[in-house]
């Protein structure tokens, strides 16, 4: 039996990612929490860089999301999470990239630093000002998803993919703060309560952690 070992913080976006794809395979894996803004040295000894999540996998180390996914994708390849036809994966990957490098930029990058990793870190408030350019992006974004889920079933197609991952793991992180304005997008309000029910996102509503309470919302299925 393969022994998987998923070395992750549980309101990392990255680390949410690998664990809605391992729970949709339905492939066993043992979780440690890894207060990565501290460095540890055993987390360094397996990834360098201190980014979190890393998997050792029967003794294989494999770095970073981006890593894990594609590995998970080679070695066990059903269910497929990058869609069947040539299309929908080529449209999978380039929304996995928009919410990894766009999306992380101009959205993540402001609310979750600020709303977050400041109080990780002991770094002081907010900044209202960073916390208004975050918010004013996310609608941007908000607006996006809503024109494909307008035309679509899942936001790569036909199918739920490794896309439909990426985007719920960086929203469902901000969902937790409470800064995402689902009233204003249907669609996209829709399209994340089918992900909150399947089982795979189950472990994901029960996060918590010391000092950083989720919103009222957060873990209801229809809120």
């Amino acid at each position: 039996m393969t022994e998987r070992i998923l070395h992750h913080f549980p309101l990392d976006p990255a680390s949410r990612q690998v664990r809605l794809a391992l729970g949709e395979k339905r492939l066993a894996f043992t979780e440690q929490t890894v207060r990565y803004w501290e460095q540890p040295d055993a987390f360094l000894d397996l990834n360098p860089s201190g980014v979190t999540p890393v998997m050792v996998e029967d003794g294989l180390v494999l770095c970073e999301s981006r890593t894990i996914l594609d590995h998970l994708e080679e070695t066990c390849p059903e269910p497929p999470l990058l869609g069947r036809s040539a299309e929908e994966r080529a449209e999978a990957r380039r929304l996995v990239l928009w919410f990894d490098r766009k999306f992380d930029l101009e959205v993540a990058g402001f609310l979750l630093h600020e709303k977050m990793e400041k109080r990780l870190l002991g770094l002081g408030a907010p900044d209202l000002a960073a916390l208004r350019q975050g918010r004013e992006s996310l609608r941007h974004h908000m607006a996006y998803l809503e024109a494909l889920l307008a035309a679509r079933d899942w936001l790569a197609g036909r199918r739920m993919s490794l896309a439909d991952f990426a985007a719920a793991a960086y929203l469902s992180v901000i969902d937790y703060l409470g800064d995402v304005p689902w009233d204003g997008y249907p669609a996209a309000k829709t399209w994340y309560m089918r992900l909150k029910s399947r089982p795979a996102f189950r472990p994901l509503l029960a996060d918590r952690w010391p000092g950083l309470a989720p919103a009222a919302h957060y873990d209801d299925l229809d809120f």
